[in-house]
């Protein structure tokens, strides 16, 4: 089993505070991770995709008051929003009787609907927590092309070959539109959207471009814009934002989307071997989507992460806004040559940034010209957790030193 780094996190969460929402696609550990956490603790799990535990809940004040104390898992929470009401007037009765933290973790897949009632009704209640597909520290460096290839669902990095691991994706991607995406209310016809989610993995990195994906499927670019919301609300697809806080430049306004794990990318083009991916005209986009996912999962808590692009062909393949306002400018490139082009430079001196870095296919880490360090993702990764380890210790409140008392004379 593989340790994840974000179970310190929720569990410090949850000392902290009354309760924490973690948040995630479908099978990407969610629930392996909460009930890891629940077998340390005075807890009980409640599963709302099962009809049993979803009629405990039909009265729910008259189940969670014998529960007072303890911690109460509930997976799959969206699919039942009216709960969220009664869990604010549980956490603060829990808060009057003394029970300030610790008491309820809600997993989630991530859709509109639980994001939009829990920030309604737990607004300075609950924590939010992200949980991603593996990420590369968790797995190590060797492993890279694996995780690259395969993406990081457990189940499918884990598998024992390629072929196992290409099926395993195959299905996930039919179940999640055959069943799990109308469960979440959706009427999209299953064949309708995974032809788009498939034109999306071959424009893997491209420009959002509504009119041109709305006439090759014959729908509206209205349908084409609700489509990609209901991706992105799955935490399946990133829709990069342009920077846009330079009014006096002429800048690209569309945003850029990438699906978030590789080997779902992978898996709609009916890639299987390493040796296949290399020679596909998508690698290089595959490649720049699993570095940006890498590195912003890295970044610290409250990063903006954005690209940049202007008229003139100035470009920075991923732009992230640090806490504390630094602004370090990542350019992406499937080579071993340690090489940005002139546009990055000028973007870079339009933006003013702290930090210039190309990652590239070497372990080598390489000063290069106008103050661009050339360096593995591995390498660009570990920085950036340097920088949240730093941030995480000027953020914590020094010890109160005691008070000195002055003896009498």
């Amino acid at each position: 089993m593989i340790e994840r780094p974000h179970r310190k996190s929720v569990e410090d969460a949850l000392e902290h505070q009354a309760g924490v929402v973690l948040l995630g696609p479908r099978q990407v550990g969610k629930t392996t991770l909460a009930l890891d956490i629940a077998d340390n603790r005075d807890a009980v799990y409640l599963d709302m995709e099962r009809n049993a535990d979803r009629q405990v809940l039909e009265e729910p004040d008259l189940y969670l008051d014998e529960q007072m104390g303890r911690l109460v898992v509930i997976d799959e929470v969206q699919f039942v929003p009216d709960l969220f009401t009664a869990l604010r007037g549980q956490i603060d009765r829990r808060r009057r009787r003394g029970h300030r933290t610790g008491q309820f973790l809600l997993l989630g897949s991530a859709s509109s609907a639980l994001l939009h009632q829990s920030a309604e009704s737990l607004a300075g209640r609950v924590s939010y927590h992200e949980l991603t597909p593996f990420a590369l520290p968790e797995t190590c460096a060797k492993a890279m092309s694996a995780l690259w290839l395969h993406g990081g669902f457990p189940e499918s990095f884990l598998a024992k070959s390629d072929r196992d691991s290409l099926i395993w994706r195959e299905d996930f991607i039919r179940t999640y539109l055959e069943r799990d995406i109308p469960a979440f209310g959706s009427r999209i016809p299953a064949e309708t959207l995974r032809r788009f989610w498939t034109m999306l993995a071959h424009e893997q990195g491209g420009l959002l471009n509504a009119a041109k994906l709305s006439g090759n499927l014959g729908v509206s670019g209205q349908s084409v814009m609700r489509y990609v919301d209901l991706l992105v609300d799955l935490m399946l697809v990133r829709r990069l934002p342009p920077w846009h806080t330079n009014a006096g430049k002429r800048l690209v306004r569309s945003p850029k989307v990438y699906i978030r794990d590789s080997g779902l990318t992978h898996a709609l083009l009916g890639i299987e071997k390493l040796e296949n991916l290399l020679g596909h005209p998508v690698v290089g986009g595959s490649w720049e989507g699993f570095c940006i996912e890498n590195m912003i999962a890295a970044a610290p808590p409250g990063t903006e992460a954005s690209f940049y692009r202007s008229s003139a062909g100035a470009e920075i393949d991923l732009v992230l806004k640090l806490p504390g306002g630094a602004l370090w400018a990542i350019e992406i490139k499937r080579t071993t040559s340690p090489k940005v082009t002139r546009g990055f430079h000028i973007a870079s001196e339009e933006l003013k940034t702290n930090e210039r870095i190309l990652v590239y296919a070497d372990d080598r880490e390489v000063p290069w010209q106008g103050g661009v360090r050339a360096m593995s993702l591995m390498s660009a990764v570990e920085r950036l957790a340097v920088f949240q380890s730093r941030q995480s210790t000027r953020d914590a409140k020094p010890p109160i030193k005691p008070a000195i008392s002055t003896p009498d004379i």
